[in-house]
């Protein structure tokens, strides 16, 4: 054996034990380092630790087909083809099993002459040493395509967040103008209701009113809105009727000169989703087609019942199941490609500055998902618009759709005890004087742990009022308990913004109701009023 040795330019030798030595001896004789075993198994070892060329004594081969040496050879990489120098007895056969699926096979006939060996070991060395070249250039260029990719993936990153940070900072930016809009006209508002009652001018003063409520009322829509693209709107899921829902929509306020062809069939399954959402995202895009077709057209609404099998879940982007596809398309002007992309998007809008805000069909992308549906856009230039909009089938276990006829709501009787929980302190405070008005009897908290010392107090409560997204314990965890302590205690949930609340069904209990903000005080007296009056009810809205 060399006195140093490299794995990688080694001869290995099975062989017996007389003429292993002897085929040693001569090979490092020559500068070729040698290991010699006469157990398959240790060959085999060392094979995987490295070798340039190996050296058997066919007579020492097993003449099992599945040996170690044959696994070896069967699971080189690409780029290797050990030689095999195949020492066989002159009486031997020249094939056999134990011959077969040795790969590079380079055979000597025994007994060998020296230099006939030599000659074969330095031949199958060097071609061994190229493809040691091939692995290493296999090697360089694996690792350039694996640097390739990385950097593609860091390029694609890098637009993926250069556009996310686009589309923030559009929003943000298409917020901050509505708001400081909505803002200057509530603060003007203010500020001249603050001059006139100084001045003693009260006669002005329902104009003003009137400005500074239908500015609340346009950023409301908007909060709504925002909520609505995010899929994180609170929705109360019923089942609805398209056909009736569309009867009560005025279509007919579309424009003259759009004529609106509504061709619904007599067996359309009813939907689950929230119905003033859907009447909303309906508004919105029959507006939209109409925008389209400012010198008039023709606009049609469709429907109809949709099973989604496995076939179709890539291309529709939906789960399995049974779904009601509402059709709006129009024969207006059309989108280009690179509008279409960005249809979507939050306060997109091709209209000039000052004629829309660009949140309808935004609304309609958030609400569509939020309700486990879809939408998809469809248009050309020159060749109209249509909009498909999938909702689930009602499945047959959602509360049916309330009369619009409501009787009135009854009074809330004075010296009733109500407690809210509430930790914006302004908002707690016009809730109490809204509902003391109403002669209740009000008691705050600003969080939970507040509430619950009045809850394990002997004060008597008629009502629960508390915000959801409270500090600590939110108001879900709350009314758990309140209702463990004070069974048939009532709570309405006042709520902006809760995650947890966003699928009203699996969020409010017996004995609860939910009003988002910003909600107008007369509404909430009204519901307060009508949850005190049908207290022993149960009803949930």
């Amino acid at each position: 054996m060399a006195a140093s040795l490299s794995l990688d330019e080694r001869a290995l030798i099975l062989a017996p034990a007389r003429l292993g030595a002897e085929t040693s001896r001569m090979l490092a004789a020559a500068g070729i380092g040698c290991q010699r075993t006469t157990d398959l198994a240790r060959l085999c070892g060392w094979l995987s630790e490295g070798v340039g060329l190996a050296i058997v004594a066919e007579e020492s081969l097993s003449d099992d087909q599945k040996s170690p040496l044959h696994q070896f050879i069967d699971g080189q990489p690409e780029w290797s083809d050990l030689p095999i120098v195949l020492l066989a007895n002159v009486h031997s056969p020249t094939t056999g099993p134990p011959r077969e699926r040795l790969g590079n096979l380079l055979l000597l006939q025994l007994p060998f002459d020296d230099c006939q060996l030599l000659n074969l070991s330095q031949s199958a060395l060097r071609a061994r040493r190229r493809q040691y070249v091939a692995r290493d250039q296999l090697l360089e260029l694996q690792q350039q395509l694996h640097n390739q990719t990385q950097q593609r993936q860091k390029e694609v990153q890098a637009l993926h967040q250069t556009r996310k940070m686009e589309a923030i900072g559009q929003l943000a930016g298409g917020v901050a103008h509505d708001f400081n809009n909505l803002l200057t006209s509530i603060g003007g508002s203010f500020e001249l209701i603050d001059r006139y009652l100084q001045q003693g001018r009260t006669d002005k003063l329902g104009g003003v009113l009137r400005m500074g409520q239908e500015a609340v009322a346009r950023a409301a829509r908007l909060t709504h809105r925002l909520l609505a693209f995010s899929s994180r709107q609170s929705l109360d899921s019923r089942s609805v009727d398209l056909s009736a829902l569309l009867e009560s929509m005025p279509l007919t306020d579309l424009g003259g000169a759009i004529n609106v062809q509504v061709r619904l069939p007599k067996n359309l399954w009813r939907v689950q989703a929230d119905d003033q959402q859907l009447r909303e995202a309906l508004d919105n895009l029959l507006t939209n087609a109409a925008e389209a077709m400012p010198s008039g057209g023709e606009m049609t609404i469709e429907a109809s019942n949709l099973r989604v099998d496995k076939a179709r879940l890539a291309h529709e982007g939906l789960a399995r199941g049974d779904y009601l596809r509402i059709s709006i398309s129009d024969n207006g002007q059309g989108m280009s490609q690179s509008t279409l992309e960005r249809a979507f998007e939050p306060f997109f809008s091709t209209k000039p500055v000052g004629q829309g805000i660009g949140m309808g069909l935004s609304m309609v992308y958030g609400f569509s998902k939020q309700s486990h549906g879809h939408v998809a856009l469809h248009s050309e230039i020159g060749r109209g618009s249509r909009v498909d909009l999938y909702l689930p089938r009602d499945p047959g276990n959602v509360q049916p759709q309330a009369k619009a006829n409501h009787p009135p709501a009854p009074t809330a009787k004075a010296d009733q005890h109500v407690l809210i929980v509430e930790d914006d302190e302004h908002v707690r405070l016009l809730v109490c004087q809204a509902l003391a008005e109403d002669g209740l009897d009000c008691q705050v908290a600003s969080n939970a742990n507040e509430a619950l010392r009045v809850l394990h107090s002997p004060r008597p409560l008629a009502l629960l009022i508390s915000d959801v997204g409270l500090p600590g314990m939110n108001g879900r965890q709350l009314a758990e308990i309140a209702q463990q302590l004070r069974p048939d205690l009532p709570v309405l949930f006042i709520t902006g913004y809760a995650e947890t609340a966003m699928a009203r069904e699996n969020f409010l209990g017996p004995g609860m109701q939910l009003i988002c903000k910003p909600f107008e005080l007369n509404h909430l007296q009204q519901r307060v009023a009508g949850m005190l009056g049908k207290r022993s009810s149960g009803a949930n809205n």
